[in-house]
Formats: C-alpha cells, structure tokens, sequence
C-alpha cells in the first residue's frame, strides 16, 4: 500500500467518534504537510506514519468490533502500529490498550499493563455538596504526570492544570507509575492519560476540548518517540 509521505490514519472499527476526532487532527494537521485520512483498511493503517484509535460506546462492543474487523486483520495492524510507529489512543481507545475491563468483563490489547474500573461514587458528595454523578461528563483539570523531573513530550507548551472534556464511567487503573501521562479527580486521583514509549493515549477527548486539545494533536504529529 503506498501512501503519501506523512500520513495519520484513523483508524474506523465502528465505534470512535470519527468526524469530530478526524476533523480535529486534520485543523492540527493544517500547513503541517500531514495527510490524514479515515480507513478501515488495515494495508492503510500499516502504511501510515501515525495511528489514531478513537473509541465510543461500551468497551466490549469495541473490542469485538475491532477484532472482528477484517476477519481480525485490523486488530493486527494496530498492534503491528502500536510497536513500531507514534499512536494516539481516545477514550475507550484509550481504555482498550490495557489488559482488562470490568466493563463487561472482557481483555483489551495488553498494549499498557493495567485495568479498567468502574467509578464506584454512590451516596458520595462533592465539595459544594452535589452528589458525584456517574458517567462524570463535563470538564475537569488534568494534572501532568513527571518523570525523571519532567512531563511527557505531548504536554510541551500546555500549562499543567488545563481542562479537558471528559464523558466516562470507566477509568484507567495503570499498574505502574511510569506509565500515567496525567491524572484528573473526580472522587479521587485516577490516570486520565497513559503513555509507553511510542504510545500516548487519553481518557478525556481532545477533539471537544478546544485550543488545548488541538494543541495535544499539534503536539502529537510532531513528536519523535
């Protein structure tokens, strides 16, 4: 499959939201020389120089659907990109990078040690009194995570603290410290972004967070990992 030089595939399983998230990577993507494109194909997804894997809806319908996508052939290629090539997971494809959810009980790619949980916030009140709500939607602020004295290369140029939309019931329980990009609260501290190597993923959606969340693209179709 030959492709233009600079290509980002995202990747359509039928489950992310792809207009907005496509839409937002192409406005990062302008006067970058980076083509973007939304395929199926998993020969695309291998050819692209950058992946993107969005997810919406419950965790066992996207598992299924990009596993049986193809006849599992793009499941493949994504792992084949998740090892070699920069991969920008949203949402539940962020989610579905870790080894397992409790979302229906079912594995993920095994990309990012770790587990999916459940926000387990009943009869608890927030600091104005209101009752934590569950799936929290809405923004919050996202605290970048340092290591070895600094944050991740995505975050150049983002103040830490910067908020974010996030529509969830689910959360990211990373089972190593290294791998937590950042973390919100919402109830208590939780991974709101993981990372590992050539991987960089979030729970919140860039694509409905404005200026920050394209500045996150921007960053992300520049970065050498």
């Amino acid at each position: 499959m030959s492709l233009k030089n600079n290509t980002v595939a995202v990747v359509d399983y039928g489950m992310g939201n792809l207009r907005s998230v496509s839409q937002a990577v192409r406005t990062a993507a302008a006067d970058t020389g980076w083509n973007v494109v939304v395929t199926a194909d998993p020969e695309v997804v291998l050819a692209a120089d950058r992946v993107v894997l969005p997810g919406q809806g419950a965790m066992p319908d996207c598992m299924r659907e990009l596993r049986e996508a193809h006849g599992g052939g793009l499941q493949q290629a994504v792992l084949h990109a998740a090892a070699r090539k920069p991969l920008f997971g949203v949402c539940v494809g962020m989610q579905m990078l870790l080894d397992h959810s409790d979302e229906g009980d079912v594995p993920g790619l095994g990309l990012i040690p770790g587990h999916v949980r459940k926000f387990d916030l009943a009869g608890r009140t927030q600091a104005d009194g209101s009752r934590f709500k569950v799936p929290q939607m809405g923004w919050n602020q996202v605290y970048q995570s340092q290591h070895d004295g600094r944050p991740h290369a995505l975050w150049s140029g983002i103040p830490d603290g910067s908020f974010y939309y996030f529509v969830h019931s689910f959360y990211a329980q990373v089972q190593q410290g290294a791998h937590c990009a950042a973390e919100a609260d919402y109830g208590g501290r939780f991974a709101c972004a993981v990372a590992r190597d050539n991987i960089f993923a979030t729970q919140f959606h860039p694509e409905k967070s404005a200026d920050q969340g394209l500045a996150l693209f921007r960053n992300f179709l520049g970065w050498k990992p």
